[in-house]
């Protein structure tokens, strides 16, 4: 199976995902990931692959079963890529790759293919995107945008369960620390950079 079909496949099976978990995303990922595999001379058949697949079985946020979706999804790539010209090291790669780039499982991926998926996948939650993302996600999950009270965390732990901008402070702004990668690293450092820009310009707004 060609990239091209296995992008269709992927597009149909992602269509009634979240705006923030959408073929778009899947398609950004993939992006990131063509783009760290150059710089860090790893094999882009296989990273590409893991992008494509890495959302394969998504669930919103408060669905208990979000915190097993990238497990799920290792498996059914597992199953996809089984009917592909891939061998069986292969997909152990891509698979094992798929179930540890989600930030909730806390995993550190052992293989240069699993370092950069879950680093392109980090990306695509930092930056002008990141920014869009995490207020998709919170408006679909009813919460309200930040806490009247304090709303930058400064005297209390952030609850993102509760208010979409604590996520900034529970998660987004310390990815560029968690990368795995030189070439994302630097990537990140820009994309923190306008976050806080934003942040900077919604404390003069509110």
């Amino acid at each position: 199976m060609d990239f091209e079909k296995l992008k269709k496949q992927v597009r149909k099976s992602v269509g009634k995902n979240d705006p923030a978990h959408d073929f778009e995303h899947i398609m950004r990922v993939y992006n990131n990931s063509k783009r760290l595999a150059r710089k860090e001379h790893a094999n882009q058949r296989l990273v590409c692959a893991a992008a494509l697949l890495h959302d394969i079985v998504s669930y919103p946020k408060s669905d208990p079963r979000s915190k097993n979706s990238s497990v799920q999804s290792a498996e059914k790539a597992a199953k996809i890529l089984s009917g592909c010209r891939y061998t069986k090291g292969e997909i152990k790669i891509i698979s094992d790759a798929i179930r540890d780039h989600s930030f909730s499982r806390g995993a550190v991926p052992e293989t240069l293919t699993g370092k950069i998926l879950q680093d392109a996948d980090r990306l695509d939650a930092i930056g002008a995107i990141g920014i869009a993302r995490a207020f998709s996600v919170g408006g679909s999950e009813g919460r309200r945008f930040y806490s009247n009270v304090d709303p930058f965390c400064r005297m209390r732990k952030p609850d993102d369960t509760t208010w979409t901008l604590d996520h900034f402070y529970k998660k987004l702004l310390l990815l560029e620390k968690k990368m795995n990668t030189k070439s994302a690293r630097q990537e990140a450092k820009r994309r923190v950079k306008t976050m806080k820009q934003f942040l900077d310009e919604l404390k003069k707004e509110i």
